[in-house]
């Protein structure tokens, strides 16, 4: 029998509520136990899931070199975007996966983004595929 992947329902942490620590403790568990989960209630469409698989994917079947136009150490503190296989350790072991670091977008004048603190700033967006960042705006 295949074990399958709790299932979360994390709204309470898109809208607030008595549910927060509840939802919190799920994640929590689900961690601890199998290391991953699969969540709903998170308010995301279909189609935007569908359009973010179709441009990782075009994104991702790019040149390397095309890719690394906006890798990570570009963002400078904010930390964003793409690296590149064993561009990332787990307990100082090289990842064997390449993949993007996403956040809020946020303006040159959010005082967050004026202190340089870490892991705050813009997205760096690729040329292409054409479109991409129509995921952020």
């Amino acid at each position: 029998m295949t074990p399958s992947l709790p299932l979360i329902d994390v709204s309470p942490l898109i809208n607030g509520g008595s549910g927060v620590s509840a939802c919190a403790r799920e994640i929590d568990r689900a961690c601890r136990e199998s290391g991953f989960f699969r969540i709903t209630g998170h308010g995301v469409s279909s189609e935007l899931q569908m359009l973010m698989d179709d441009l990782s994917r075009k994104f991702f079947d790019q040149p390397e070199a095309e890719k690394a136009k906006c890798a990570m150490p570009l963002a400078g503190t904010a930390w964003r975007w793409w690296f590149g296989v064993g561009g990332e350790l787990t307990s100082g072991v090289p990842d064997r996966k390449e993949g993007l670091y996403i956040g809020e977008e946020l303006p040159s004048d959010d005082a967050r983004v004026v202190a340089g603190t870490p892991l705050h700033g813009p997205n760096l967006f690729p040329a292409s595929p054409a479109g991409i960042n129509v995921l952020f705006i």
